[in-house]
């Protein structure tokens, strides 16, 4: 009999992320369960070129049947939970919701929860330009409480830029971590408690411990998340 559910992960937007998501909440389940407990993971791994494309051109309507799809496909594999493994995709995240008739867990829920552990009543975002620039996001953060700050237009272009050059790419230089330093210093000076990378693979470029602000990784975030809830003893809320 199984001591907790199965997560159904939609990722590759892009890989290098959707590893920290599978290692994190892997590593959860061993460390609550002990013995050879490993977690009951259905993955569906969307080529990111193709997501890029709709990206590029605006067709959400597109990618959001991709993403519809490809949750139909966790669950047609068992899964009980889902999660979207990027940020920038919670664009599509009621595509995929409606598609479903199990839980589909927002990656902002899980940031907000960190806020709220913390005592953070406003966060600097640091993301692709639409998770900066459009509602989508800082709306769901707002439902929690939760205020945001951006940096300038041209620090939030860098910032996408940096994503989408490199990133995405597998690609990590010293002097974009510098200049992402620099970025999340300026936020400080507008209000930020603590920045929240907004984009699964900032975390991967600038260690926590090298930020100027608290920093909060919201690919770990959301797969201790994911984590919790797939062993919580309790059915998870409809309404993730």
């Amino acid at each position: 009999m199984s001591t907790h559910r199965t997560i159904g992960l939609v990722g590759g937007m892009s890989w290098h992320s959707t590893l920290t998501y599978y290692r994190r909440i892997n590593e959860i389940v061993a460390e609550r369960l002990g013995g050879h407990h490993s977690a009951r993971v259905t993955l569906q791994s969307l080529d990111f070129a193709d997501v890029r494309a709709h990206q590029l051109t605006g067709d959400y309507e597109a990618s959001g049947r991709l993403l519809a799809e490809a949750g139909r496909r966790c669950v047609a594999g068992g899964a009980e939970l889902i999660a979207i493994c990027t940020n920038l995709m919670h664009k599509n995240h009621q595509h995929l919701a409606a598609a479903v008739d199990v839980p589909v867990v927002h990656i902002a829920d899980a940031v907000a929860e960190r806020c709220r552990r913390h005592g953070w009543a406003t966060v600097g975002l640091l993301g692709t330009r639409p998770v900066m620039e459009e509602s989508f996001y800082a709306e769901r953060l707002a439902s929690h409480g939760i205020g945001v700050v951006t940096p300038s237009g041209p620090d939030r272009a860098e910032v996408d830029r940096i994503i989408f050059d490199e990133l995405t790419r597998g690609i990590f230089t010293d002097a974009s971590r510098h200049r992402y330093l620099e970025i999340i210093a300026g936020l400080a000076g507008h209000g930020a408690e603590a920045v929240a990378f907004a984009c699964t693979e900032i975390g991967l470029l600038v260690p926590s411990s090298t930020s100027p602000l608290p920093s909060i990784d919201t690919g770990l975030a959301h797969a201790e998340l994911l984590a919790e809830l797939a062993l919580a003893p309790v059915p998870v809320p409809a309404g993730c």
